[in-house]
């Protein structure tokens, strides 16, 4: 079938003109309109625009001018400005807003080639980590429990990107990252992600959730796939002044490529209390498959590690209180009349946004205000500055770092939802390396006794995606992670 190939072997297979990009567009969308009812992955399906522009990409590669992507049916994160084309961030409060402008990241996509299926589903404004607080409904995993039939979370807050990829709705997809929204649903979804480094992809375009956190980056089925997709992606843009000036290099040359004399940092501050034998079991099998690669394993402390969490419930919620303030029923979104200003803005936004936005924007505003900014966001800051020197120092001796992802396999929807601050644990091995702003992939690398996917983590030097991709290739060459999500295109759910 068209929609179980991956990225790489499709763009093999439109070059050789196997098939066009017409017939894999349709095959995509044909599975999206059968099982996008059940798994709720998209908010929004573009089948009559996508079908127009596999007819350009196949006349395109026709004439000889194929880009990167041509032809490639992707899915976008619905948190990316798309012109013409509905963005919500998944919040009523954004329900109808059809940005004028094209983020840069979507732009340089659409440039290179690629076609896009739709907007897919996230949790509201990016906040969350299982794709349960989306205004449009709830994302499914595609994978079950072994014997159970109970609806999963996919993970957030890019679920519906993962979800889409996972059950082969979408070649690949854009995510965004803030303190894990890449590599968590990845994880829970058994697929590859990448967070790359802060300022390697433009946000400029992408609604704002935590401006010095957010970070996009792609989300596919093999680590090969996330490197093409990346190249597309990267790159400096003078629109965002948090862009970085430095060259794309071709990340999927680096996939495959010899590991031996490298050195994998193994931090002690990783083996949480009460994590599941399971975890520290696959990791000590990450461990054991990059040491046969080639590579030699150095145990390494992290010190402030433990107060990464925390830390990051000040910043991100302080910055979301800021980015928030815009929506007010003035000048875009959904708006609630009102006879006073005032009241105009407390109806809005009380009508616009979701529980878990409100919890985080007074979080963020409680720490911002008077008398409490030093007390809470200055310290934060402060720590903030120590977790990025421990990584400093770990990178002084080592070339990457190999955790878990996650520290679950994917759990029930309806499980943990009482419960904010055992939502917010779902990050606690993917947000220090967000604060610290490196890059982190997530590489899917066996199933739990419930046959659930389970991540390795590897987190790498500022700018030095390319170490991640060759260890990623690696991890993924030696798990020969082949196994399918009960739900998925093709396939009898």
């Amino acid at each position: 079938m068209l929609t179980d190939l991956s990225l790489a072997a499709a763009l093999a297979g439109l070059e050789r003109r196997e098939f066009s990009s017409e017939e894999i567009t349709a095959a995509h969308l044909e599975a999206i309109a059968a099982l996008n009812p059940r798994l709720n992955a998209f908010i929004t399906v573009t089948a009559e625009q996508a079908m127009q522009a596999a007819r350009a990409s196949d006349a395109t590669r026709a004439r000889g001018e194929a880009g990167l992507l041509e032809g490639a049916p992707i899915a976008i994160k619905d948190l990316f400005c798309t012109e013409g084309v509905r963005t919500t961030a998944a919040s009523r409060i954004l329900g109808d807003f059809v940005p004028p402008y094209e983020s840069t990241v979507t732009a340089q996509l659409k440039a290179d080639g690629a076609v896009f299926l739709g907007k897919t589903n996230l949790d509201e404004f990016a906040m969350g980590s299982s794709n349960m607080t989306s205004a449009f409904g709830a994302v499914e995993n595609p994978w079950k429990r072994r014997g159970d039939d109970a609806a999963l979370v996919p993970g957030g807050s890019s679920g519906g990107s993962a979800s889409a990829v996972a059950a082969r709705l979408a070649l690949a997809a854009t995510g965004t990252d803030t303190g894990g929204s890449i590599r968590q649903p990845a994880a829970f979804c058994g697929i590859a992600g990448i967070k790359p480094t802060y300022g390697r992809c433009s946000r400029w375009g992408v609604v704002a959730f935590a401006s010095s956190l957010d970070q996009a980056g792609p989300m596919a089925r093999t680590v090969e796939d996330c490197a093409i997709l990346l190249r597309s992606m990267a790159g400096f843009d003078a629109k965002d002044s948090t862009s970085v000036d430095i060259a794309v290099p071709d990340y999927a040359a680096s996939c495959g490529r010899s590991l031996k004399g490298m050195r994998i940092g193994i931090p002690a501050e990783y083996h949480a209390a009460g994590m599941p034998a399971e975890i520290e079991a696959i990791w000590q099998q990450g461990i054991d498959w990059l040491r046969d690669a080639g590579c030699e394993i150095v145990d390494v402390s992290l010190p402030h590690t433990k107060y990464g969490l925390a830390t990051y419930y000040i910043v991100a919620p302080a910055e979301c209180s800021s980015n928030l303030a815009r929506y007010d029923g003035v000048r875009f979104g959904e708006r609630v009349e009102a006879e006073q200003l005032g009241e105009l803005y407390e109806r809005t936004r009380a009508a616009g946004f979701g529980a878990e936005v409100k919890r985080r924007i007074m979080i963020g505003t409680y720490v911002l205000s008077s008398g409490y900014y030093d007390a809470y966001y200055l310290r934060a800051q402060k720590v903030r500055s120590l977790i990025l020197r421990d990584f400093t120092e770990a990178f002084g001796r080592v070339d990457a770092l190999l955790t878990p992802t996650a520290p679950s396999a994917a759990f029930a929807q309806g499980e943990k939802m009482d419960d904010p601050v055992a939502m917010y644990l779902n990050d606690i091995f993917t947000v220090p390396a967000s604060m610290a702003g490196i890059p982190g992939i997530s590489v899917p690398a066996g199933l739990d006794s419930s046959g659930l996917p389970l991540g390795l983590q590897l987190l790498g030097r500022p700018f030095d995606e390319e170490s991640l991709f060759a260890l990623g290739s690696a991890l993924e060459q030696a798990a020969g992670f082949s196994h399918l999500p009960t739900v998925r295109a093709g396939a009898v759910a």
